[in-house]
């Protein structure tokens, strides 16, 4: 099989993984003028997961125990409202920790004669503003209709203070410092000749290319890995294209960071 075919046989292997490769206007494919040998877009989790869903089981645990105590520290609420404002509490800290904890990065490769190029973006999340928005209104409504079927006026001030809660949290997600913190916009391009290692990390299903670069700031040069976040049941598929095109690299086997 020459090397032509192979590509093919690859390309054909890898034709699940169709999703639609248009760049936000931010990026632009270096070589988009040249036939790419291979490409393919994917959402991943661009950092340490056991990490991540440790964190999260952390902040569930701690969203239960603040809605636990409050439960019990709160017995002037009547039922049904008690058990349905906690369980607000408990989901109002709980949605976002899953947010923070969950979140993916888009990726698009693509390979051609000239080399290899990276794209990676994330875009605010508006949708969580909305959500916001959304949520203080159903919590207006909520401790009002609990005040006018209880004659209670107390519960006109969780209606006021609930949602006024919840709009300064939106007003601090839609600052200019925090939508530049979320939002990410990367393009990386090497030529064929810079990659000097194929790395392969079974236990996380990652392949990386290790590439030489010049610290400017050390005054040396260095070496990083440029991660390949793909389907775990194409590493064979991926391996295999880079046998065809590098292959007078060594294979090494090592864990790759996922956040390089």
């Amino acid at each position: 099989m020459n090397v032509s075919e192979g590509l093919s046989r690859v390309k054909s292997l890898l034709s699940h993984w169709a999703t639609p490769r248009e760049l936000p206007s931010q990026l632009t494919w270096k070589y988009g003028h040249e036939s790419e040998l291979l490409s393919w877009r994917i959402k991943a989790r661009n950092y340490n997961t056991t990490v991540a869903n440790l964190a999260l089981l952390v902040m569930l645990m701690i969203a239960s125990a603040i809605a636990l105590v409050l439960y019990f520290s709160s017995e002037f609420i009547k039922e049904p409202w008690r058990t349905l404002s906690h369980v607000f509490v408990f989901a109002l800290i709980s949605i976002p920790a899953v947010c923070m904890t969950r979140q993916r990065m888009n990726f698009a490769y693509r390979f051609t004669a000239s080399g290899a190029e990276f794209c990676e973006w994330k875009n605010f999340p508006e949708w969580t503003l909305r959500f916001l928005t959304c949520l203080a209104i159903v919590t207006a409504i909520l401790f009002a209709c609990m005040a006018s079927l209880d004659r209670d006026a107390s519960y006109l001030i969780y209606a006021v203070i609930g949602p006024a809660k919840v709009m300064l949290l939106r007003a601090s997600m839609n600052s200019k410092i925090y939508r530049g913190v979320h939002t990410i916009f990367h393009l990386r391009t090497f030529e064929w000749s810079e990659f000097t290692e194929v790395v392969i990390d079974e236990k996380q299903g990652l392949v990386g290319l290790e590439f030489a670069w010049y610290d400017d700031y050390m005054k040396e040069d260095a070496l990083s890995v440029a991660s390949l976040f793909a389907k775990r049941r194409e590493l064979d598929h991926l391996l295999a294209f880079f046998d065809e095109r590098l292959p007078h690299l060594p294979r090494v086997a090592r864990s790759i960071d996922r956040a390089a």
